[in-house]
């Protein structure tokens, strides 16, 4: 079992729990615990599938620190509280809607641009008039719009001073000064062997229309710096869905390009990266990853020129002053996997996740021609 004691920046007191300003897909809403940690929800079958997560695959997904207690409150003035208990109750801490935008921009490093206006509507994050969904050249509005709708479901269902559960998981990103995040689902089947009749009848047709289906992958959100104008490029799961296989590679391109040239040095080292989780996948019997994700991550500041060889046999090189981390390749959302033994999952699947690697072997594809240059 992995990492069971709740953590704490301060001892005795109640933590501020900030929009995560980096989530670029999903529908549950992840939340800044301190700089290197985030929160969700707890889910028991994600809860199993981290404390007996196979060794070989913990270089692949984000380490787990433990659960703690979250509250939601709301004051006199309708103001929403929303804090982990990690410890006594004392020193609550209150937000506001003009508190959520200074932690948006507070929480980009560099001279980002964001947009402060938190009065947007739902529909203005998916697409326009016309059916098309426009490029965001600021933060992300992804996170905010699933905290919103967390909140208030969480205030909708639930009695004030209810504890809820969260897992907290390592901030993957937390070492780049401008996270690029591309949010991959992958396999050709994302329904959960729970999912009712319908839900399962939603997820083939979702499957059927997208890439999911061709190429057994689909993007579900991303953000890209782009460093001649200083701001980040959004794309949302509404955007991916609608790619064709060529549109989906001229997306990954496009995410692999911090303004009008594509960054080759990245390839290598994703490929490189790509390929080690395929191999660990397909000695994985019994595991079926339905629903889940996988985020490849750079940074978009580009580092300086350095005569030093690269070190791939570490899979998460440290940053130290100028050399920061180059690449990383991480598996997340593990509510619907199941896996032989695991008490949520009853159903016993046998041999690895084909869909899986049928999505992984694609990619890793795609990635070689356009280092080809094709």
């Amino acid at each position: 079992m992995v990492g069971q004691s709740p953590l704490s920046p301060g001892e005795g007191r109640a933590v501020l729990l900030e929009p995560f300003v980096h989530q670029v897909g999903g529908h549950t809403s992840m939340l800044r615990y301190d700089e290197h940690t985030v929160c969700k929800p707890l889910v028991s079958q994600e809860l199993s599938f981290y404390e007996s997560l196979p060794w070989a695959m913990r270089q692949f997904t984000p380490q787990y620190k433990g659960i703690v207690s979250v509250h939601l409150k709301k004051d006199s003035l309708g103001n929403l509280i929303l804090m982990a208990s990690p410890g006594t109750e004392h020193g609550l801490v209150k937000w506001s809607h003009t508190q959520v935008t200074k932690t948006f921009r507070d929480s980009c490093s560099g001279k980002v641009l964001l947009r402060t206006d938190l009065q947007c509507h739902t529909d203005s994050l998916l697409e326009d008039a016309n059916g098309n969904q426009p490029e965001r050249k600021s933060y992300n509005p992804w996170g905010l719009h699933c905290h919103r709708q967390h909140l208030n479901r969480m205030s909708s269902k639930h009695n004030e001073n209810k504890l809820h559960q969260f897992l907290l998981l390592e901030n993957v990103v937390s070492k780049y000064s401008y996270p690029c995040i591309l949010d991959l689902k992958m396999g050709t089947r994302q329904h959960g062997d729970d999912a009712s009749e319908e839900k399962k009848a939603r997820h083939i047709k979702k499957c059927q229309q997208s890439t999911s289906a061709s190429l057994g992958v689909r993007i579900c959100g991303m953000q890209v710096y782009q460093a001649d104008s200083g701001h980040f490029l959004c794309r949302d799961k509404y955007y991916g869905r609608k790619l064709s296989p060529e549109g989906f590679r001229q997306t990954l391109r496009q995410f692999l390009s911090t303004g009008n040239q594509l960054r080759a040095d990245l390839l290598e080292p994703i490929i490189l990266r790509l390929k080690a989780l395929l191999s660990v996948i397909r000695k994985q019997s019994s595991y079926r990853f339905y629903s889940s994700s996988l985020l490849i991550i750079y940074d978009g500041q580009e580092p300086k020129e350095s005569s030093a060889p690269v070190d791939h046999q570490r899979p998460f090189p440290k940053t130290h002053g100028t050399n920061p981390a180059r690449v990383d390749v991480r598996m997340i959302d593990f509510a619907h996997t199941t896996f032989k033994g695991s008490k949520s999952s009853p159903t016993a699947h046998d041999g690895p996740d084909h869909g899986y690697i049928f999505g992984l072997e694609n990619l890793i594809k795609i990635l070689q021609n356009l280092a080809e240059g094709k």
